[in-house]
């Protein structure tokens, strides 16, 4: 299971759900990818207006704020085989 946070320097919101993330990953273990939307232009583009955005398995899943709670449920039901479902709070 990879998790994607797409990110930016500088970015209060990306640290605090960086921070969030390696919470949980301590809990149930996955690779895990920061990426700049700085460094691809057509990233850029897409999530400039959104970050931090979380992808699980490709599939964005968060944007803006995530809690340990609600990633880890998440993580379960994709380690359960269940799809990625989005949340109130995303339209990636």
């Amino acid at each position: 299971m990879r998790v994607d946070i797409y990110s930016k320097p500088k970015c209060s919101l990306c640290d605090k759900a960086a921070d969030v993330v390696e919470a949980v990953r301590a809990r149930i273990p996955f690779e895990l990818r920061i990426i700049s939307i700085l460094e691809d232009p057509a990233l850029f583009e897409r999530w400039r207006y959104d970050i931090p955005v979380i992808a699980i398995d490709g599939e964005p899943a968060f944007k803006f704020r995530v809690t340990e709670e609600e990633l880890e449920a998440r993580l379960r039901e994709v380690q359960g085989g269940m799809s990625v479902a989005k949340t109130g709070a995303q339209d990636g």
